[in-house]
């Protein structure tokens, strides 16, 4: 057991993975796969997985609220806080993950969260600077400390080799420790 693991055994932190990309192999579902492996054992990481499953947004199915929705909102509201991982499509923040954005903005599930944005690319700084106006919106609170940029870009790197770079293992070890500590402060632990 860690120093990390043994720091608060008595709370468990609920931590929702969100990647923006749908596609296979992508860098920023890699990057929260390894993120999930490299957590502390009193985090509870879940990666979501329904932006497909998402309807387009459309404000008139809300009081009838589709299925894929209602899990959305109780996947946030279980979180006691968010990462976000998300490519860069056309200088903005891909559709998919927009479109599940705009499902939470009438909600109160996401209000307060803290929130952390990862970045597999460091080109991605148009969309990265979108949705930190979008959660920042939406009442979400980015913790700068957890935010990082992490140069995946042609390494072609699956989980494993994520976490064999010792490098990138611990700007993740360390951005995941900046959220825990932000939602739980008597976790503090600085890394």
């Amino acid at each position: 057991m860690t120093s990390t693991d043994a720091v608060n055994t008595a709370r468990i932190v609920h931590i929702l993975a969100i990647s923006g990309s749908l596609r296979q192999g992508s860098s920023n579902m890699a990057l929260l796969k390894a993120a999930i492996a490299l957590s502390p054992k009193f985090v509870e990481m879940n990666l979501y997985g329904g932006l497909d499953d998402l309807p387009h947004f459309n404000p008139d199915l809300e009081p009838a609220e589709p299925l894929a929705v209602t899990d959305l909102r109780a996947q946030v509201k279980w979180a006691d806080g968010i990462i976000i991982s998300s490519p860069e499509y056309a200088h903005g923040v891909p559709g998919v993950l927009k479109n599940a954005l705009d499902w939470l903005v009438s909600g109160e599930e996401f209000m307060g969260k803290p929130v952390a944005i990862f970045n597999a690319s460091p080109r991605a700084t148009y969309a990265q600077a979108s949705l930190i106006e979008i959660v920042t919106t939406m009442a979400g609170r980015i913790v700068p400390e957890a935010c990082i940029t992490v140069s995946l870009l042609g390494k072609n790197l699956d989980v494993a080799g994520i976490l064999a770079e010792p490098e990138i293992a611990g700007e993740l070890s360390a951005a995941i420790m900046a959220l825990i500590n932000e939602i739980e402060p008597s976790t503090a632990v600085h890394l």
